[in-house]
């Protein structure tokens, strides 16, 4: 009874003391109850409801400290960029170097192994040197109560005026830091206390946790600090900015790293001799700024922008990270996040290679590629001769040669461009599923009068009149072989009626085009059954749903969304569902088939049923050295645009040479072939070193019974010289194919 009775006395004169310590008076008395043995005032200290652990606010017991999300190559291992509010990452105790973990205890909290959370003999000992320096030279404060501080004033899940309140100087903040630190201590380790401060205290340059500031002042991980860096670092936290040795006086960083060894061999952390050597060393320092965003990609690798840029519209479309834009926003940014990308460097070198050789980055004209894995709808390379960049274009260039424009992928402003003839497979996969076979067959004339209605040009009294673009070689009698081959555009028109060019608009949606234009939607939603001219390609489209949708047909008929990620993980090291694909079945595997059957013949090559005579890019069965391979070319009306398609099983590339920025700046048929000869170089990179793949030869159903293709020639064969082969010999090797085929 006579101990809780001088308890009881105590608790008063006690609260006194912690008002009269906070508020700088009564001096003496501080000196006097700091004499005090530790014990009893830790005893006192815990019968005082200075806090229990279960009324910590959640941050403290589960902080939820921001850090940054970094994004790496399909490798794993090649950083395109981070994204951060905050430039930290938390590490584990045992990822820093003991000399930090010494440096930082000897720097603020010799004490620390020692107290409770609250060290009063420090306390008493910051009162002192504040009343006779006239300020606030020493805060007394413990890394505990320090931890506890930096914790409420980031807290995510607090106001704004909340987390200010965490730094007033108030007596009534510090007593909850105070009770705040003991309950901590109740609970957790020490090691758990130093890991977790070192993790989120500042270091200066936009450097928090000692993680960041091990990179950004020494460009290493905070393992391999040395005793002269631990020192110098452990310095800084009491003044950042002061102390810098980037930004600040490098003199004054110096003698306070001076200062830390001093306080290290006090602690007997290091020895005098240690402490000497460590200070006679000139700090090496290798200032390395932390890239955030996608406008700050690795250095030389701005084409990576429009990737990053593609991924983050992702990311800001997916629940996972949030209920809202916002949310996901701050997800990205704050949730410290690996993020394992589908961009694979090799693929994105050669297609970026490949678009600044057709035109250059101060080129108005553009030529926008994507690179797509079928099967999975991972997307591996997105390029254009553009710079990813904010800054400004010289007068009179609003898009070159600099934009952070989606010209790519498509959104914001971004329509997308007409890919021309690419859109007859549309037509072909559609008359398949309708029953119709392969060797379905038109005398394709050079005009065809339609019953769309139409004026001006391109209309025969009063109805649209297509035309072939090279007569000579497109008319007479053609099957959907030789009449994809040669880009028939009568056929295909004259086919997308038998049909209905509804069906046709609606299997191009199946595949994932999107109609972003304004007219385009309107017309497929509300008329699209006077849509004739649609197979020849006047909807807007982007390189990269062109792309996924040809992907689709080399996956034999499933669809799967297009993909930026292979895997996604959480800062807790929890996987995120999100990375896997999603995928459907948008097309009976032998239509996919016999669509692919017709495709080999644009590119050079033979279907298995012996029908291809003629392509407008046979160089491509050259470039690929008879890989198996299937593409389609597409030329817009007057040649404002050119486009290649290609595919094998393993991936699909589309690119579209265009004006961006001018739709009536026509780029000419002349650039046709390089677009084709870029488009089939990435096919090559894509497919090197991995086993080659055959396309399965569709059922007889879908074939038909074809009759002979007659060998028409144009006066300017559109084949490579080297591709030629006299008429009596090719149609003779025809014949055998057919007779074979017919065994």
């Amino acid at each position: 009874m006579a101990i809780l009775g001088t308890m009881a006395r105590l608790r008063s004169p006690l609260s006194r003391l912690f008002t009269v310590l906070l508020a700088g008076a009564l001096a003496g008395l501080v000196l006097a109850v700091a004499a005090l043995p530790g014990n009893l005032l830790l005893g006192f200290a815990a019968r005082s409801a200075l806090g229990s652990y279960a009324a910590l606010p959640e941050a403290l017991r589960t902080p939820v400290t921001p850090q940054r999300s970094y994004l790496y190559a399909n490798d794993g291992r090649t950083l395109i960029t981070t994204f951060y509010d905050v430039n930290r990452t938390d590490v584990p105790l045992d990822e820093i170097a003991p000399v930090m973990r010494q440096a930082i205890v000897a720097a603020e909290d010799r004490r620390f192994y020692d107290h409770g959370g609250t060290d009063l003999r420090g306390l008493a000992r910051a009162l002192v040197a504040n009343v006779k320096g006239g300020g606030t030279e020493q805060g007394g404060s413990t890394l505990t109560m320090q931890y506890v501080r930096n914790v409420l004033k980031t807290d995510p899940g607090r106001t704004a005026e909340e987390r200010a309140a965490a730094t007033e100087q108030t007596v009534g903040r510090k007593l909850q830091e105070i009770r705040y630190a003991t309950a901590l201590e109740q609970r957790l380790g020490k090691d758990e206390i130093l890991n977790r401060y070192l993790n989120i205290a500042y270091f200066g340059s936009g450097a928090y946790g000692i993680a960041a500031a091990s990179q950004r002042y020494f460009a290493k991980a905070p393992a391999e600090l040395t005793l002269a860096e631990a020192a110098l670092l452990a310095g800084l936290v009491q003044s950042p900015e002061a102390y810098s040795p980037i930004d600040g006086d490098q003199n004054a960083a110096l003698e306070r790293r001076g200062y830390v060894l001093d306080s290290m061999v006090a602690t007997g952390a290091i020895t005098a001799g240690q402490a000497a050597r460590a200070k006679a060393e000139k700090p090496t320092l290798r200032p390395t700024a932390q890239p955030n965003g996608c406008t700050a990609v690795a250095q030389g690798h701005e084409d990576w922008g429009f990737f990053c840029d593609y991924l983050r519209q992702w990311w800001l479309g997916q629940a996972a990270f949030g209920a809202t834009v916002e949310e996901r926003e701050q997800a990205l940014r704050r949730g410290g996040y690996t993020v394992v990308t589908s961009l694979d460097p090799q693929i994105q070198a050669t297609a970026q290679k490949q678009a600044t050789g057709v035109y250059g980055y101060d080129n108005a004209r553009a030529l926008p590629i994507a690179a797509v894995e079928p099967g999975t709808g991972r997307v591996l390379a997105m390029a254009v001769n553009r710079h990813y960049s904010l800054a400004d274009n010289p007068a009179g260039q609003t898009n070159h040669p600099n934009t952070v424009n989606p010209l790519i992928s498509g959104g914001d402003s971004v329509d997308g461009y007409q890919a021309g003839s690419t859109f007859k497979l549309f037509t072909m996969l559609a008359a398949l599923e309708s029953g119709k076979p392969l060797a379905t067959g038109f005398d394709a004339p050079s005009r065809l009068p339609t019953r769309y209605a139409a004026e001006g040009d391109g209309s025969c009294a009063g109805r649209w009149c297509p035309a072939n673009a090279n007569p000579e070689w497109m008319d007479g009698y053609r099957m959907m072989w030789d009449g994809f081959g040669r880009s028939v555009n009568t056929y295909f028109v004259w086919l997308a009626e038998q049909v209905g060019p509804e069906k046709v608009v609606e299997m191009a949606q199946r595949l994932g085009i999107t109609f972003r234009a304004d007219a385009d939607a309107a017309f497929a939603r509300d008329n699209a059954a006077n849509w004739g001219s649609f197979t020849l390609g006047v909807a807007a489209t982007t390189p990269l749903d062109l792309a996924n949708a040809y992907a689709t047909v080399a996956a034999e008929g499933t669809y799967c969304a297009p993909l930026p990620v292979v895997s996604v993980t959480a800062a807790d090291g929890e996987r995120v569902p999100v990375g896997d694909p999603s995928c459907k079945r948008v097309l009976d595997a032998d239509v996919a088939r016999a669509a692919t059957d017709a495709a080999r013949c644009p590119v050079g090559q033979q279907s298995p049923y012996g029908q291809c005579n003629g392509g407008t890019a046979t160089s491509v069965n050259r470039i690929l050295d008879g890989r198996p391979v299937a593409g389609k070319t597409g030329s817009s009306e007057r040649n404002a645009t050119e486009t290649f398609v290609g595919f094998t099983p393993q991936v699909a590339v589309a690119g579209i040479a265009a004006n961006p920025d001018d739709t009536t700046d026509s780029v000419g048929a002349a650039v046709q072939a390089r677009v084709i000869d870029a488009v089939a170089r990435v096919i090559a990179t894509a497919v090197d070193g991995q086993p080659e793949q055959a396309f399965a030869a569709p059922g007889r159903e879908l074939v038909g019974e074809p009759r002979l293709p007659v060998e028409r020639r144009p006066a300017d064969d559109r084949r490579p010289a080297d591709d030629r082969r006299p008429a009596d010999e090719e149609r003779l090797s025809d014949l055998r194919r057919w007779f074979s085929n017919r065994g």
